[in-house]
């Protein structure tokens, strides 16, 4: 049985003192076990943590206690063993980075849309439908008809914005008036964002997945869906099918990159060390040095031990 519960939260909310939340945070998580990351800002908080269901609860409610937190909304999952070894709770400009400090999702953001009028709204005609994810999360599933703006990181998503506003995008105005927009995520934080952003660039009609894919693939049936592919997560699960149900797609230990069975078949995939995506990427010496990390991780399998070279999954 699974002991360990994972949280995962974000809230969009003015917290112009946050850096003096910093500590009594820190404080709370520590004293009732719970770890992981937290990233406070000016626009709100946002991370995973984990620990015993009763540490997680407490915490959550602390955050609560806050009027202006008071909404929070978390996601929650189990696993077998802690997937943290810290807590750390770290000041941002921002808790997602997006560089465009005048967007400001609590007070810009566009409408919610509940998963189960998902599929109405992207099939409506002249909808242009925004994946916002990176190019890594687009390639092994997003909905049907969506666009890829090919970003390797949220912060190029601006520049793409940008471009496809120009005659002829994706995004130009149409007649003299702009396109209506849905956009959408793994989680929600991530078209909260970039809804404000078009909203900020005149978009009167934008609009965005409440809960993101994850709600959707949990609550819309396979049959009526729209979801094609597995969706990618930041966790040990990598990526989630329709229920929620563990995907077919492991993690590149190397570039982090998802991998398909297919991509663990090559002869340039080596565990722990190199696949299709990176082989080319990195040196022999880089190798050399995953190989021997590879090494350590399988000697504390065997001992059945946490190695603590191991990058964690979402940290």
């Amino acid at each position: 049985m699974s002991r360990f519960l994972t949280a995962a939260l974000y809230q969009f909310v003015e917290l112009p003192d946050f850096a003096a939340l910093q500590a009594p945070l820190l404080a709370h998580c520590e004293a009732h076990g719970v770890k992981g990351t937290l990233l406070l800002a000016a626009e709100g908080i946002n991370g995973t943590i984990a620990g015993l269901p009763e540490g997680v609860h407490a915490v959550l409610a602390y955050l609560r206690a806050d009027p202006r937190l008071a909404k929070l909304e978390h996601k929650e999952a189990w696993a077998e063993q802690m997937p943290f070894y810290r807590m750390k709770v770290r000041l941002k400009r921002e808790i997602v980075t997006m560089g465009v400090p005048e967007v400001h999702p609590a007070l810009m953001a566009g409408e919610y849309v509940k998963p189960q009028d998902w599929n109405q709204l992207i099939h409506e005609p002249g909808v242009v439908l925004v994946d916002t994810r990176n190019d890594y999360e687009v390639s092994i599933g997003s909905f049907e008809g969506a666009i890829n703006p090919h970003t390797g990181s949220f912060s190029e998503l601006p520049g793409w914005v940008e471009r496809e506003m120009a005659e002829g995008g994706k995004l130009a105005a149409r007649d003299g008036k702009k396109p209506k927009v849905a956009m959408f995520c793994t989680g929600g934080i991530r078209c909260e964002k970039s809804t404000a952003l078009l909203r900020s660039k005149g978009f009167e009609e934008v609009y965005h997945l409440e809960g993101g894919i994850l709600k959707y693939l949990e609550t819309v049936p396979e049959a009526q869906s729209s979801w094609q592919g597995e969706c990618f997560v930041f966790d040990e699960r990598v990526s989630v099918g329709h229920g929620l149900k563990p995907g077919g797609f492991t993690l590149c230990r190397s570039c982090r990159d998802p991998l398909s069975e297919e991509d663990r078949r090559s002869p340039l995939y080596e565990l722990g060390v190199s696949c299709p995506h990176c082989h080319a990427k990195t040196s022999d010496e880089q190798k050399a040095g995953y190989r021997e990390r590879q090494r350590q991780v399988e000697l504390a399998e065997k001992r059945q031990a946490a190695h603590i070279g191991v990058r964690q999954p979402g940290a």
